[in-house]
Order: structure tokens, then sequence, then C-alpha cells
């Protein structure tokens, strides 16, 4: 299976890809159906199950199924235009997509949260039906957000057949990997470094310049929500009333700066800043970039601004090669174990960020194909069994540091690996089979559902 660049770098909202754009994702490809559909409609509802019930709440599931049936997508939706739209909904009950009749749709009593055992497929479950005149349904279907934005229906789950937008036949692309050991193999046999397999595979159903064009927006969407984080003041919304920090530290960096005082060790400071800034706007419900979800998103953000800004050879036309790279290894990780905290924990999420962004700084400071898996494999292994358990089921402690000492770990197994010649004991597919295996054993209580660990001894009112 071959994932686009596009695929793991998503535009969107917060607070989460799994929890906010997945289901938004979701209710655009329920109205389609509607709109095929040779009933008439009068109504819909839906309903949250598992770790999209637990925590649906704080990472605004329920504001995300509300305007996703009013017809927006993570794409379009304009977090300052939201708040009318959810207002106007619970006000009239009824949601007025376009190419449909105006829908009977009360979310206090048609948005259920189911708390009792999650659907068959995946532990983050949502279902969605239609109504007739008579209140019978006519419409019902079941999707699952596997992580990242990432969504199936339940017959893709089962494998009839596979999600268009997230794959296309590896026999489609000159440079098929699925796993490093390939990765690397081809890279030796053909002398291409991971980013150029990475972009003939690519090319292969684009042209150059659409290509360029989109990881050009995509480096400037990431610098734009770190800049918009760095700017922003005040108190983030859930009620835990976790202050936003960024801006605060970034403006005393630069004033230790400006009357040199920073110690060498600073840089860290700079680093964990990029990433909070992302994090802090993720939490806000602004827009940001999956890298590869919105929970890790400034992870990845964070070292490509730190390779911009601290690092003298560093040059914005080089940005693609950082992104290319870091895509194969966010690839192969979603292919082969997953992205996602409420399967994985947290391990699969910032862990696998600060892979492909190890991966990425490695690339553009020079490293070889084996010293670039050497660095994701270093920056993953110390992310093993990492549980996510967000208090209160926000998007905000711990997530908004983790990201900052996440990207302090990657450019820290970047600099490991450039030391050494790429021999190393741990592959990175044996780390990301652990990585599998260690969610598959971890108890639900440590992913994504806020049944456990910091969620429940942390006071959280």
């Amino acid at each position: 299976m071959f994932l686009s660049v596009f695929d793991i770098f998503k535009r969107g909202i917060g607070p989460s890809s799994s929890h906010t754009m997945g289901p938004m994702v979701a209710a655009a490809r329920f109205l389609a159906d509607l709109r095929d559909c040779p009933f008439t409609i009068a109504g819909v509802g839906a309903s949250l199950h598992g770790s999209l019930a637990f925590t649906g709440r704080g990472h605004a599931t329920d504001r995300a199924v509300i305007l996703g049936l009013s017809g927006l997508t993570p794409v379009t939706c304009d977090p300052e235009t939201a708040e009318p739209l959810l207002a106007e909904v619970t006000a009239r009950r009824q949601v007025t997509p376009e190419g449909l009749p105006p829908l009977a749709f009360d979310p206090a009593n048609d948005l259920v949260f189911d708390y009792g055992p999650p659907l068959p497929g995946h532990s983050n479950g949502l279902r969605f039906w239609a109504l007739d005149g008579q209140g019978d349904r006519v419409l019902q279907r079941t999707y699952y957000s596997i992580g990242g934005g990432f969504v199936l229906s339940e017959d893709e789950l089962e494998g009839a057949r596979a999600d268009e937008d997230a794959a296309t036949s590896p026999a489609a692309v000159p440079h098929p990997f699925t796993s490093a050991e390939e990765m690397l193999s081809m890279a030796a046999s053909s002398g291409l470094t991971i980013a150029q397999m990475k972009r003939a595979n690519e090319l292969a159903s684009m042209s150059a310049g659409e290509l360029d064009r989109g990881l050009e927006e995509l480096a400037r969407s990431m610098h734009d929500c770190i800049d918009r984080g760095l700017a922003a003041e005040g108190i983030l919304p859930g009620g835990l009333g976790v202050r936003r920090r960024a801006g605060t530290i970034h403006r005393a960096l630069l004033a230790e700066q400006g009357r040199n005082l920073t110690a060498p060790h600073t840089v860290n400071d700079w680093i964990a800043t990029y990433a909070m800034a992302v994090n802090e706007e993720n939490a806000a419900g602004g827009q940001v970039v999956t890298a590869p979800t919105n929970g890790a998103a400034g992870v990845l953000p964070a070292v490509l601004r730190y390779w911009l800004d601290f690092v003298p050879q560093a040059t914005p036309a080089r940005s693609a090669e950082f992104l290319l790279t870091a895509a194969a290894i966010g690839g192969i990780i979603k292919t082969n174990a997953s992205i996602s905290g409420a399967e994985c924990g947290c391990q699969a999420e910032v862990g696998s960020a600060a892979a492909m962004a190890a991966a990425g700084l490695c690339a553009v400071l020079g490293g070889s194909a084996a010293q670039v898996e050497n660095a994701a494999e270093i920056a993953l292994e110390h992310h093993l069994g990492m549980t996510c358990d967000p208090v209160r089921g926000l998007v905000q402690v711990p997530c908004i540091e983790r990201n900052g000492l996440g990207a302090i770990k990657a450019v820290s197994a970047a600099s490991l690996s450039l030391r050494g010649d790429g021999a190393h004991l741990v592959p990175l597919d044996a780390a990301i089979e652990t990585m599998r295996q260690t969610g598959r054993d971890m108890s639900e209580k440590y992913k994504e559902t806020s049944l456990g660990g910091l969620a429940v001894n942390v006071p959280n009112c």
C-alpha cells in the first residue's frame, strides 16, 4: 500500500485528527450517501462509540459531527465562523447541508455518546442514520476513525475495498517499499536518496508542479501555525485552565538573545517552544497539519523550524526533502503498526512523529539512507510504551509539553545517527513491530480513553 505525502500530512483543525477531523470526514461521506439515497430524508442522527464517546467532548467530537453534518470539512472549516454555525444548529435543531433539504437534528437528543462496549471494528467508531418523515431509519452507515484523519467504512475495514483516499496500488509506483528493510534495499540498488524515491513515487500520480506546490503549501502552513501560536495568549478552552505559554517563553528567549545571555542548552527551549506553539493552537481548535496526527502535530514543524533557524546551511528550498523523507517513514509506520493513540497509545502518535522528524532532519543534514533509518529507529525506540492518558480528555496535558520533548528527542536522534555510519543493532522495522505488539497488549485505560494514568491521578477541576 502506497501512502502519499499528502495522506500523511493533511491540513485540518484541532484538537484531534482521529476525534475531530475523522468524524467530520465521516459525516461528509454520510452526506454524500444521503444525496444518492432514493428515500425522502427528513432527519439524521449519530452515535459515538469507544474512545470517541469517552473522550469525545474533550476532543470536540460532538462539535465536529455537527459541523460535518452541516456540510463542512476539515479543510473548509473556519474556526472563527464555526461557533455561530454550532449555535444556529442548536437553536434551530436542524442542519442544512448543500444539496439536501433541511434535516431535523437536535444535538442534545440526536447525537448519542454510547459508553458501552466499542463497536467491533475499532475503538474509534461512529454510526450515522437517516430518518424518513415517519421517523423510521431508512439508511445507516458505520465508520471508523483510525488515526491521522483516515476514515474507513465498515466494509472497508473488513477489506471489502481499499480506502480510495489513502492508498494506491504498489505496482503503480517505481519504488514500492512497505518496510524499512525494503526502503534501504531499494535505495542501495537505485542509488537514490529516500526523498528522491518518495518523490518518484508521488510523480506517478501527479505532476512535478503539483507536488512542489503542495509541499510548499504544507511547509508554509506549518510555519504559519507556529507563528500564530507564538503570537497568541490566554487560557485554552476546556475548563482545565491551562494557560498558553509558547508566546511568553518565546519573548523571553528573544530577550536573552538580545542581551547575549543564551546558554548552549537553551536551544532545547527554542525547539520545545516551537512545538508547544503548534499544540496550543491545536488545543484551541485552530488550523494545523497532521504530522502524522493532530495530537503530535507540533513535533515535526518544530524540528523543521529549528533546522531553518539554527543551522547556517539550511535553506527553505530543501524543506521538500525533509517532508518527503519524513512521509516515507510515516507511511512505513502506519502500514505496519499504527499512528493512532486509540490503537497503540501515544507511542503511535508522538513516537511516530519523532521518528519522522528525526529522519527528515538527518536527511537534510546530509545523512545516508542507513543513517536516516537509524535516526528514525532511535527516536521511535525511546518512545516505546508511552501511554495516551489526556487529563479530562483534552489534548492539553500532557500532550502540549510532550510534543516539545518529542521534538527534542528527534533532534538528538538525528544527531546521534550522524555520529555513526548507519550500522546499529535494532532495525527500524523491529521497533515498529514492537510498538504494534506493545499497543496490542496495552490496557484500554491507557489508549485515549482517559480512564487511567494522568487522566485519573491529576485533579482536573
